[in-house]
């Protein structure tokens, strides 16, 4: 990314659409503060160009991103869980998800109990199929192989380790737990 000062000229506005952070001027496009330049192709046909401060530039869940979550609480229709990474990158602000009971998985959609699926303190990965704000959720599926449980904690306190798609288990007592472990992908294991 690009820095600028206040005062900079960025580009013509023949070029690029002006964002937030810089003022239109004599045809060309300057920064209004100091931060960095961004460019967003937001379905026109020309990138609008902004500039934001080192404290803006957070990245969010977009719909499509693969999150990596922590479960809070359970109940019968839903998942509540806070979303930590994005990818591999983790978050600065806490965002909240839910993960509804019909977004589990992708068969036998009316079959799902979700205490079967998830428990508080699991951490999942899920994909993003809603955006959500600052009052709201984001909406998130683990509806495929790969999404689902992939870090879970045993009563007695061992992680416990995966033995099926729908169950893990403690190392230490052997007791088996429902979940919907994800198949995990050679590349999210690095992170």
């Amino acid at each position: 990314m690009k820095l600028c000062v206040p005062g900079d000229k960025l580009c013509s506005h023949e070029d690029c659409i002006p964002g937030t952070g810089v003022y239109l001027r004599h045809g060309y496009i300057y920064s209004a503060l100091a931060g960095y330049v961004l460019r967003k192709n937001e379905g026109e046909e020309l990138p609008v160009i902004s500039v934001v401060r080192e404290t803006e530039t957070q990245l969010l869940p977009d719909v499509g991103a693969i999150v990596t979550c922590k479960v809070t609480s359970i109940n019968p229709r839903f998942a509540k869980v806070h979303i930590l990474y994005v990818g591999s990158t983790p978050l600065k602000d806490r965002f909240r998800g839910t993960i509804r009971k019909e977004d589990v998985r992708a068969t036998e959609k009316d079959k799902v109990e979700t205490y079967k699926s998830f428990r508080p303190g699991d951490i999942v990965l899920a994909k993003v199929i809603s955006l959500g704000d600052v009052q709201s959720n984001y909406l998130l599926t683990t509806a495929e192989n790969e999404l689902g449980v992939v870090v879970a904690h045993s009563e007695a306190g061992a992680q416990m380790i995966p033995i099926s798609w729908c169950e893990m288990q403690c190392p230490q007592t052997h007791a088996k737990e429902f979940r919907k472990v994800a198949r995990v992908q050679p590349e999210y294991l690095e992170a």
